[in-house]
């Protein structure tokens, strides 16, 4: 893919065997229904949280005595695995999401001349992941999943299980039109106009982060000792008897902040290295140890900009769990910023570029690049992913002019939180910005 045709991607990036198949039959037609009667709307009406938010097994965690609990699960699941595939039907029943590689499965249905491909996570049986895990070389063991939370309604308890993916792996899966596609990829083709396909992306991210966190989290920070999942995966604890030191998931805070110019009525945009050719974004940046949250956002905005900031103005926040797999899932926390200083002095270490944008031009940008044709290109990717079949997309043209020509800028896409600090700018009086989601906050001014 070349520089052009991953400019979709950057939009987005500031940024019975398989029972489950044939039970969700159902619900593809009805979501293909729901999905054309949809698509007319607009990506702000439909948001009614940021992309990875909102997890529906993550409403609440169920009191440990409850046969849905993490612990009650658990003990159901060390019964029923060394009796598969002669297991007896049991209440709650368990559904297994496979990942390779921080890769969900995911099929991809509905895909026709007239209608976009909608892709759906691969749930499996504890049977059929035995069968996987066999393949791989590994035995299925109690500890080998981790539990990402019950559907009470469907007396379902989910979970997710890491594979090492081999050959045979990827022929048996693609024999059945199922494949391992990176995260960001879903995160583009998913529909959000469509909360089932929203729902399912918070999912897939959630059980990514807390399996990479497994991933490196194999070893105690305090005495070296080979760390052991417990309460079904969420946390993990050292196995040196001297130590025994508990480990929970880790959570990397950033602050992503839209710095604001109110008495000339603009925005400060930077540009990173790693950003595609016209890309801009916010400025971010990890919050330090001891440092309240509106503290990092004028340290960061100064050391790479040069530019002090008064007031700071809490917007919302999205989890981020497609980072590198050291952060497993990183928490983008989004402020507007006010400046007491114009003048911008970049850090080049920091920054390729970073310079002050009229809200007329941020506005053109947003109205030019073609969220809605990016999202089809990939879900249509998807598909041909799942049929196994390579095919180049050609994806520059979403960010063209009418005229043929390319946009001069573009900004990240719905899915990122910095989409949606810019968007509420552009869409507010010059002077008064608060977020769509719930009023502002007003940290400090100091």
């Amino acid at each position: 893919m070349g520089e052009k045709e991953t400019e979709m991607l950057a939009l987005f990036l500031s940024s019975s065997t398989y029972p489950a198949l044939s039970s969700l039959s159902r619900s593809v037609t009805l979501d293909l229904a729901r999905r054309t009667t949809l698509s007319a709307l607009t990506m702000s009406m439909n948001l009614r949280t940021h992309a990875f938010a909102g997890n529906p097994l993550k409403s609440k965690t169920p009191k440990s005595t409850d046969p849905f609990s993490p612990t009650s699960a658990f003990e159901s699941l060390k019964a029923l695995i060394p009796v598969i595939p002669n297991q007896p039907t049991v209440s709650p029943d368990f559904k297994v999401l496979p990942f390779s590689k921080g890769r969900p499965l995911v099929f991809s249905s509905g895909g026709d001349a007239t209608t976009t491909p909608i892709w759906h996570l691969g749930w499996i049986s504890l049977a059929d992941c035995k069968v996987l895990l066999a393949s791989c070389g590994a035995d299925l063991r109690e500890d080998s999943l981790v539990y990402l939370g019950p559907k009470v309604e469907e007396d379902l308890v989910y979970w997710a299980v890491d594979l090492d993916e081999d050959d045979g792996v990827v022929s048996e899966l693609g024999g059945r039109k199922l494949c391992f596609v990176e995260l960001r990829t879903l995160m583009v083709a998913a529909d959000w106009a469509d909360q089932h396909a929203m729902d399912e992306l918070a999912i897939a991210g959630h059980a990514r982060a807390l399996l990479e966190w497994h991933n490196v989290s194999r070893f105690c920070g305090s005495c070296g000792g080979v760390t052991v999942p417990r309460e079904a995966g969420r946390r993990k604890q050292c196995s040196n008897e001297t130590c025994k030191k508990r480990v929970y998931p880790r959570v990397d805070p950033v602050v992503i902040m839209l710095v604001i110019d109110r008495e000339n009525d603009r925005a400060l945009l930077s540009r990173q290295s790693r950003f595609v050719p016209r890309m801009w974004s916010c400025l971010a940046g990890f919050i330090e140890p001891g440092e309240s949250l509106e503290e990092a956002v004028r340290r960061e905005t100064w050391e790479e900009t040069g530019i002090e900031v008064g007031e700071v103005v809490y917007h919302s926040s999205q989890p981020w769990p497609v980072g590198p797999s050291s952060m497993p899932c990183q928490l983008m926390v989004g402020f507007f910023a006010y400046a007491k200083t114009v003048d911008i002095n970049v850090d080049k270490e920091e920054l390729e570029d970073a310079q002050w944008h009229c809200r007329e031009d941020v506005k053109k940008a947003l109205d030019v690049a073609e969220y809605r044709k990016a999202q089809r290109t990939a879900a249509a990717k998807i598909e041909q992913m799942c049929k196994g079949v390579e095919r180049s997309q050609s994806l520059s043209t979403d960010f063209n002019l009418e005229s043929g020509e390319l946009a001069p800028m573009f900004i990240p896409g719905p899915f990122a939180i910095a989409h949606h600090l810019i968007s509420a700018w552009v869409d507010q009086a010059p002077g008064n910005v608060q977020p769509k989601q719930q009023a502002g906050v007003s940290l400090s001014s100091l």
